[in-house]
């Protein structure tokens, strides 16, 4: 199906108009040669009444009427009607006008039916379709239309990328709630366990086991959040307070605050922020980006222990990408990467744990500034987490 900008130039209003002017049009041409045809077929009928010599001279006549004037119209009255040279249009003339617009409007209704027919049928499919996802059935696809006017083309285009993003969304919803119970009930249930234990004297009531349990509670509580913070974000109410900031400073303070799980994992991160880089943003939560991007690096790809972080400035935005040394994406993922839950299992090697909410909290952040992000794969091996933020 094309895109609507892609069409060509056929509004609704022209593709009727068009429709019905020709059909006007036919009708006048056919009752206006149906006329001609019988005033000349009934003058010729007269012509052939007239006897040969006398034809002639009148025939003569009609084309130089300067010649003889009284001949000419001494012939008319002789061989035509009086009526025939009357002024205006005789009570005949008017009947035979009237025959024929009786006879071309039924013709007209016709033909205004059969043109409006694939319209029809056309709005028609497109409520069939409409009702088929009211019910839910969010497979629904209305066919191309190829001639059709452009409203209607674009109209079919848009409900069809309607119903593919319901789909969509009722799949990431089916597979979502599938996830997030589990996400909820592994740590929800040792917790429990835990405490039955204790209560049931299975386990020493003391600190650490109450530390185990708040481990698990703190766990539950970051989803809980997680979750809280994308349903804001698709509802266009999560709350930014910009400032204008450095990028370098919060970097490093979040490399700081990864320092000793960096070292731990041997990655060694290097960075290239201008000092004169600043963006103006919700400082919170681009550090909260900042610490996705970096807990991926060591979680999916601390094995090539590399982290680069580079920043450039253009006229219209701030270029902000993580680059690593591991095993790189899949093509194929290159676009899912971000979704709800996705996780790496089959692209990288997966560090540990997490609720693979972390890329899709991200693009949230960054789609709440107006910005975008996006994952490619890195040339050499690795890959390439790019952020382009508008000055």
């Amino acid at each position: 199906m094309p895109h609507p900008s892609k069409l060509k130039n056929k509004p609704l209003w022209h593709w009727v108009g068009i429709r019905m002017s020709m059909l006007a049009i036919g009708a006048v041409v056919v009752i206006a040669f149906c006329m001609w045809l019988q005033v000349t077929m009934s003058d010729r009928v007269r012509l052939q009444k007239i006897p040969p010599e006398v034809r002639i001279e009148f025939e003569r006549l009609q084309t130089q009427p300067s010649l003889d004037e009284a001949k000419l119209r001494q012939l008319f009255v002789r061989y035509y009607p009086i009526e025939n040279l009357s002024p205006g249009i005789d009570n005949k003339q008017w009947l035979i006008l009237a025959s024929l617009v009786a006879g071309a409007i039924p013709i007209v209704i016709l033909f205004g039916f059969l043109f409006s027919r694939p319209l029809s049928s056309q709005f028609s499919s497109i409520a069939k379709g409409a009702r088929q996802v009211a019910q839910g059935d969010f497979k629904t696809r209305l066919p191309s239309i190829d001639k059709g006017p452009d409203e209607l083309q674009a109209l079919v285009s848009d409900f069809n990328t309607m119903t593919t993003q319901l789909e969509r969304y009722e799949l990431e919803v089916i597979e979502s709630s599938a996830i997030i119970a589990h996400e909820l009930r592994t740590p929800l249930n040792a917790a429990m366990g835990r405490v039955q234990g204790m209560i049931d004297e299975v386990f020493p009531t003391d600190v650490k086991q109450l530390e185990m349990v708040g481990r698990q509670l703190e766990q539950l509580n970051k989803l809980v959040n997680d979750l809280h913070l994308l349903s804001l974000a698709r509802a266009g109410q999560l709350v930014l307070d910009k400032t204008r900031f450095p990028l370098h400073k919060l970097v490093d303070e979040r490399l700081a605050w990864f320092g000793s799980a960096l070292q731990n994992a041997k990655v060694g991160p290097s960075i290239d922020i201008p000092f004169y880089v600043n963006i103006a943003a919700d400082r919170d939560r681009v550090g909260q980006l900042i610490n996705i991007l970096i807990d991926n690096c060591l979680r999916y790809a601390a094995q090539g222990q590399e982290l680069h972080i580079q920043a450039t400035q253009t006229d219209r935005a701030v270029v902000l990408t993580f680059s690593d040394r591991g095993p790189g994406l899949n093509e194929n993922y290159l676009e899912t990467v971000f979704d709800r839950f996705w996780r790496a299992d089959n692209s990288r090697a997966r560090y540990s744990g997490g609720s693979g909410l972390g890329l899709s909290i991200a693009r949230a952040i960054c789609q709440a500034h107006g910005a975008t992000i996006s994952a490619h794969n890195r040339p050499g091996g690795g890959a390439i987490i790019r952020l382009e933020m508008p000055i």
